[in-house]
């Protein structure tokens, strides 16, 4: 489980865009550079929201399979939100058998999980509702896709470890994440993670001001070419 941050040093994560804090992990090579982010496959569905930080709350959903026999546990998912450190991001695998018509959650679960203490939630199966959880305000929502049928839900494996686009989530997990997408931050280094990002930042604009430099066309000149 990631060390718990302290109030400042999550506000100094959440200040920085999600790519920033992507490439400030690569310095400690503490993982690959494939490794610990989702791909697009997992989307950002209300942007403009800024950053989401927060613990990982995990379980998995499965709303695809008819006559599935399993211990229903949305309310043992929001028990885990209430009690897990703030804040609290929720972590959705799809467990079903047809992925592209799952709805893990809608407005009635997104209202609940933001009402005992969540942020976000991060699927990587489908969600519904979107207007009604954009009127919520500040929720993240990030899923493969929306649909309009809630299916046959069920929520379970509260606590699990679960896997996301390839990568493996466990309770606790720290997830950054903003339009781009999402990344872990490792727990040997979260505390670290904000400083390496302001020296990524200002190392990348020191170059970018190198490439918008006139100096830089100079060494294109002689690959010009006019008819």
């Amino acid at each position: 489980m990631v060390a718990r941050l302290t109030k400042e040093q999550l506000e100094e994560l959440r200040a920085i865009d999600s790519p920033t804090i992507a490439n400030a992990i690569e310095h400690f090579n503490v993982r690959g550079r494939v490794q610990g982010y989702v791909g697009y496959d997992v989307r950002c569905l209300i942007p403009g929201l800024g950053t989401m930080l927060g613990y990982a709350v995990t379980c998995k959903g499965d709303s695809t399979t008819e006559g599935k026999n399993v211990e229903r546990q949305h309310q043992k998912l929001y028990e885990a939100i209430a009690a897990s450190p703030k804040p609290v991001v929720v972590v959705i695998q799809d467990d079903g058998r047809d992925r592209v018509h799952s709805c893990h959650a809608g407005e009635m679960m997104a209202t609940t999980m933001k009402r005992v203490g969540a942020i976000g939630l991060v699927t990587d199966g489908g969600l519904r509702d979107i207007l009604e959880v954009k009127e919520l305000g500040g929720f993240h929502y990030y899923g493969a896709g929306l649909v309009v049928a809630h299916g046959n839900p069920l929520i379970y494996d509260v606590g699990a470890e679960v896997t996301i686009s390839g990568v493996k989530i466990r309770p606790g997990d720290l997830l950054h994440g903003d339009e781009n997408g999402i990344t872990v931050i490792p727990e040997e280094i979260a505390d670290k993670v904000a400083a390496q990002a302001m020296k990524v930042r200002e190392s990348e604009q020191k170059r970018l001001q190198e490439i918008l430099s006139p100096e830089f066309l100079r060494q294109f000149e002689r690959l010009t070419t006019y008819e």
